[in-house]
């Protein structure tokens, strides 16, 4: 089969989403490429802007959060139809959210593919493809073509490879649509956000120099958003368009809500904006798609390796595909509260009141920043299939994190009980035996009383599949759909 593939994954995408599974993959040992219609990643603008605590930990699993951090500042960022969440007290190593716009957050996660040696062939647009038991085809604009064992689309709510594995995308129509550019301006605007009977609108001016726009259009619109567009919503709402010029970016987002049926296809993935779309209030999007992106990338791994069946491949839908579900409900409700009327401006001073209470603040906003996700692993024990708390661990060569052991994105069996009790465990070089100690307090957000774990096994995403004291029947089971260690 491999004779057949150009590579081994297609990535069809290099947006957010589309890099982190490419560094995912490459992490894992798999030949991966990206095919990306635009010609350089600075066109993305400031469409989005914002990691979520849950990404920034997955982040910090691979070693590289510091590049993040350090490009952007933290603050409370969570909120729930704009009403602020703090998140301050909730049980993780970044009680916060980083406020980073997309473009500087793809910047950085490119620089780190290149670094790990995916190519990003960049200007060839994917058109249609087509797969059979061994590859799919991309075919692209320019006439060519290129093949993988598998391709993922990460390429947006239009995408070309949903579209063509003949996946239904089921959801509400949109009902509202908005203008978001970067522009420059030859009149002084008015700074700020603007709440009026039309919507929500907005100026304001970016670190690097040019002006972030967003407007709320009177009409709904559709298609690829134009200068022109963007001078008639800005005369709807302000009279003036400000003589808005030199776009470096011009979109058009929607309230549409949607989701893929299937995350699979055969040998088509999809990832991202291309399983799931929704309003940006809340900035779930692009968090869920690198979460997406994590989940998947180890699974391709394990099962192009040949140590883990096709089947695996059916997990990321049966564990992505209620989160995605989940995350369009939430926007779905939090779109009620950001209508301008008055009944809904009422009940969302309302709920604004209740989240100045301890238990529905930190439920909310544990779901908004990712830390609440539990996949369906079981219930012998309140960690199954939560994302594993980041200890601070005792080992025989020095303290470490949880999450240091994670970098090398192999999963990890982690021994807290008698040092030595899985000796016996085979590894096969990608499993990470740890012996340590632990002492002080298990927490999860939303949990008050987490019982202690003697071993935990951690997925290479770092989410816990098995909970215990030593090897048992259970473990194997655990070792041998998650590790393909039999």
């Amino acid at each position: 089969m491999r004779q057949l593939c150009e590579h081994q994954v297609v990535v069809v995408g290099a947006g957010p989403t589309g890099l982190m599974l490419a560094a995912e993959l490459a992490l894992a040992g798999v030949d991966a490429a990206i095919v990306e219609r635009r010609q350089g990643q600075e066109l993305v603008g400031s469409r989005a802007g914002g990691l979520h605590a849950r990404t920034l930990e997955i982040l910090d699993q691979r070693g590289v959060a510091d590049r993040f951090l350090s490009a952007g500042y933290t603050a409370q960022v969570a909120g729930f139809a704009q009403i602020r969440l703090d998140i301050s007290d909730l049980p993780t190593r970044h009680p916060y959210g980083l406020a980073l716009w997309q473009s500087n957050i793809e910047r950085i996660l490119a620089q780190w593919v290149e670094e790990l040696g995916v190519p990003i062939r960049r200007g060839l647009e994917a058109t249609g493809l087509g797969q059979d038991d061994d590859r799919v085809l991309v075919r692209l604009a320019d006439g060519a073509a290129v093949a993988g064992c598998y391709v993922v689309g990460c390429d947006g709510g239009r995408s070309v490879v949903r579209k063509s594995a003949g996946i239904a995308f089921e959801g509400s129509e949109p009902t509202t649509s908005y203008l978001i550019a970067e522009v420059e301006v030859t009149d002084e605007p008015p700074w700020g956000v603007r709440h009026d009977a039309l919507g929500i609108h907005g100026l304001s001016r970016l670190d690097d120099g040019p002006v972030r726009v967003m407007v709320t259009e009177r009409e709904l619109g559709s298609g690829e958003a134009t200068l022109d567009d963007l001078r008639a919503g800005l005369i709807d709402v302000y009279d003036t368009d400000f003589g808005v010029h030199s776009p470096t970016s011009v979109s058009r987002f929607t309230d549409m809500a949607r989701q893929a049926s299937a995350y699979r296809a055969g040998r088509v993935l999809l990832a991202g904006d291309a399983a799931h779309v929704h309003h940006p209030v809340g900035g779930q999007g692009l968090n869920t798609g690198v979460q997406d992106a994590v989940n998947l990338g180890w699974k391709l791994g394990q099962v192009l390796d040949g140590v883990s069946s096709p089947d695996l491949l059916d997990s990321y839908h049966d564990e992505r595909h209620p989160v995605g579900s989940a995350v369009l409900r939430n926007i779905l409700a939090q779109s009620v509260l950001l209508r301008p009327d008055d009944r809904s401006q009422a009940l969302r001073e309302t709920i604004a009141e209740l989240l100045e209470m301890t238990e529905p603040r930190t439920r909310l906003g544990a779901r908004m920043s990712g830390l609440d996700i539990r996949y369906d692993l079981g219930d012998a024990h309140p960690l199954l299939g939560r994302r594993m708390p980041d200890l601070d661990l005792q080992t025989a060569g020095g303290p470490v994190r949880v999450s240091t052991l994670l970098h090398t994105a192999r999963p990890v069996l982690l021994n807290l009980g008698v040092a030595g009790r899985f000796g016996a465990v085979p590894d096969y070089g990608r499993l990470r035996i740890v012996d340590a100690e632990y002492v002080g307090r298990w927490e999860l957000p939303g949990l008050s009383d987490v019982p202690a774990a003697e071993s935990v096994l951690i997925r290479s995403d770092g989410h816990v599949a098995w909970v215990g004291e030593g090897p048992d029947a259970a473990l194997g089971a655990a070792l041998a759909t998650w590790c393909g260690i039999r």
